[in-house]
């Protein structure tokens, strides 16, 4: 590309870096120049001419208009500009041409206890044939495609294929209704749905086939389902619109031809939860979304001795429906050429030690899963995780979805890492595509649920709403003023919101607002305090939720806690706590105290309550403060969750206060809210009475 002596040398500077991990580069030229030899890790058809332009928002109203009325342009983000490439290619064929077409690419483990070992080179073959099928079904460049699977092969077969021939594909949750589903169908004007017949989840076969025949109901675009054959549920069929997996992709040639794709081209739309207002399908584009993913994927999890990176075993316990398994489960293990472990169930069926089962069959040496898992585990093991299973494959832990809870940490550590392994408590977000905040896995001293610093060619500051720095032990907003190349382009269909959700308060800076509220502490390590709108006002204090669940969850008797902001006259504010108990806490006298009142009609054990109510409450004021004493605790089955593990509080806010739900169809656990619903109620009325 002509480059000059000078920039040829800052470029191989900034590859010594990325394979050593050992320097961040500083300056904006050495950012850039890092990005750039990230990339060249990936196979490129056409060489890029201009590595990186962004254009903030510009400032379009007058001066006679106050700033919060001014109107800002779009922001314009562009990496590796006249570049082309094939994203398939480059986490499938490159492998196979290279001869490790042998090599494990997935070791799928199905629910019913069903496996299957993929190479590369059956991955190829699997790939082409989804993408003959694809274009034979008139799919092509720019159309959208919709994946409403389990986590199957044939999920990141289909996906792989989408992005070989240019089709924007949007995975949805297996588990999500049929609005939801609906929802994400006509908003990207998907083209194809692609779904099963059922799904094994909990040791049943759910019927699956339903909910995407109520999803294509309406006014939409798609003119084909596309249905693997997974459980042998019975069926509604639409004869010309339906069509078997096993009889247009099996079916199909094994041989297909790549064509390479812009660097900005669509990849996928990755839909948010819709805590607030309906979903945002964040579009996310081809070259810089690779590069990231698979740069940050080798900095984080692949052995620091490339020579053993041959014994790496990845498992990422996402649902493929969520980002972090696009980057840390498709994209970023696949274009390194990774063996990993895919797993289509829940991890306590058929027993709580499912997952320990698992490790130990595929000597899993990395294993990155969300705290809440680990808060289960922690309660299904209260003695800790017997000896049965060998896990001392595992070299690496890591966990992602909320800021993991100290005691969490510590326990993972030392029940699943011998008290030994590193543990990277990554933070980042569906908008920013990879890992912005981590400890690196080359530290030697980890602080419990610290995010730590930035990676490697991302920035990241702490600041109040003016843009003003924070003192440590302050809490303030997280900003990326120095974005990496997998950062969503836009929202689909929508760029205002793209400017208004996450550009616009900090326009004339030019940063993304991420939308949690952090904190540093006297090292300048980075520490995630949750979402901005969790944070709780009592009397004048800021309190994060984070922190108060995290010193409930210190208390043996507590397995998992959502704390949550409740309307009080005197003090703005007050906290209620809803926690699930562990086998430690005291038993109940009555049903009511076992369940806690989750049968509508059932009055709570008022002397059950008030014994749990005042150990927890004492124990948080010994952890923080009094001023953090929830002024309620809730003892309930569950806490909702989205699939990504983040606990919904703005739902328990509602159902605490008995004001109409907000959207529910992000949830994962979609069942427990009547359950929680049912224990407020019976709340309410024995308070009342």
């Amino acid at each position: 590309m002509g480059l000059s002596t000078t920039l040829q040398e800052t470029l191989e500077e900034a590859l010594q870096d990325v394979k050593s991990s050992a320097a961040d580069p500083t300056t904006e030229t050495e950012r850039i120049a890092f990005w750039e030899a990230a990339a060249r890790r990936l196979q490129w058809e056409q060489p890029w001419h201009t590595a990186h332009t962004f254009t903030p928002p510009q400032r379009l109203s007058g001066p006679e208009i106050p700033e919060p009325e001014a109107e800002y342009s779009i922001p314009a983000i562009e990496w590796f500009a006249g570049g082309t490439l094939n994203v398939a290619v480059n986490c499938v064929d490159r492998h196979v041409a290279a001869g490790r077409g042998d090599k494990v690419a997935l070791h799928f483990e199905g629910e019913p206890g069903d496996r299957r070992t993929v190479t590369y080179a059956d991955l190829q073959r699997e790939v082409s044939r989804a993408a003959n099928a694809l274009l034979n079904l008139g799919i092509g460049k720019g159309d959208r495609v919709v994946i409403y699977l389990p986590v199957i092969v044939e999920t990141i077969v289909i996906t792989l294929a989408c992005a070989r021939i240019g089709a924007v594909h949007s995975l949805v949750f297996g588990g999500f209704s049929a609005e939801a589903l609906k929802f994400r169908v006509e908003d990207a004007g998907a083209k194809l749905l692609v779904t099963t017949d059922g799904q094994f989840r909990r040791g049943a076969a759910v019927p699956v086939k339903d909910n995407a025949d109520a999803a294509v109901s309406g006014a939409n675009a798609v003119e084909h389902v596309l249905v693997v054959r997974r459980t042998g549920c019975d069926i509604a069929w639409t004869e010309g619109r339906d069509l078997w997996w096993h009889e247009t992709v099996d079916t199909a040639s094994n041989i297909h031809e790549p064509e390479a794709f812009d660097a900005e081209t669509p990849l996928f739309i990755m839909y948010t939860s819709g805590t607030t207002g309906r979903p945002k399908g964040l579009v996310h584009t081809m070259g810089g979304y690779l590069t990231q993913a698979s740069w940050s994927y080798e900095f984080l999890f692949a052995n620091p001795d490339e020579r053993a990176r041959e014994a790496d075993v990845h498992w990422c316990t996402a649902d493929l429906a969520w980002v972090t398994a696009h980057t840390y489960e498709i994209y970023g293990p696949l274009s390194n050429g990774v063996t990993q472990v895919i797993f289509e169930g829940t991890p306590n069926t058929p027993h709580p030690g499912r997952h320990f089962e698992i490790i130990e069959r595929y000597k899993v040496t990395s294993y990155y899963t969300a705290p809440t898992l680990v808060r289960s585990l922690m309660g299904w093991f209260p003695d800790g995780v017997p000896d049965t299973w060998d896990l001392s494959s595992i070299r690496l832990l890591g966990t992602v979805g909320e800021a993991v809870n100290p005691e969490a940490w510590r326990w993972m550590r030392g029940q699943l890492g011998r008290g030994e392994v590193p543990v990277i408590d990554t933070w980042w977000q569906s908008e920013t595509g990879a890992t912005i905040l981590s400890p690196r896995p080359t530290d030697t001293g980890f602080k419990p649920g610290c995010a730590s610093r930035a990676l490697p060619g991302v920035s990241t500051r702490i600041v109040d709403d003016a843009g003003n720095p924070v003192p440590p032990h302050t809490q303030g907003f997280i900003v990326v003023d120095k974005t990496g190349p997998a950062m969503a382009r836009t929202v689909w269909g929508d760029p205002q919101r793209y400017l208004a959700s996450y550009w616009r308060q900090y326009a004339r800076q030019g940063w993304f607002l991420a939308g949690d509220g952090a904190k540093y502490d006297d090292d300048g390590d980075t520490w995630i305090l949750g979402r901005t709108d969790d944070v709780l006002n009592v009397s004048g204090h800021r309190l994060s939720t984070i922190e108060i669940e995290s010193a409930l969850v210190s208390h043996p008797w507590v397995t998992e806690a959502g704390v949550c902001p409740v309307a009080d006259p005197k003090t703005g504010h007050a906290i209620a706590a809803f926690v699930v108990l562990s086998s430690a806490a005291p038993a109940a006298g009555t049903e009511a105290g076992t369940k806690a009142g989750t049968k509508a009609g059932t009055k709570p054990d008022s002397d059950f309550t008030q014994r749990v109510t005042a150990e927890l409450r004492a124990h948080v004021a010994r952890q923080i403060g009094p001023i953090a004493k929830p002024a309620a605790v809730v003892v309930v089955p569950d806490v909702p969750k989205t699939r990504s593990g983040k606990i919904m509080r703005r739902l328990l806010t509602q159902l605490f206060e008995g004001t109409p739900l907000g959207d529910t169809t992000s949830l994962q656990n979609e069942p427990c809210i009547a359950d929680i619903a049912d224990v407020c109620e019976a709340r309410r009325r024995g308070v009342s009475q």
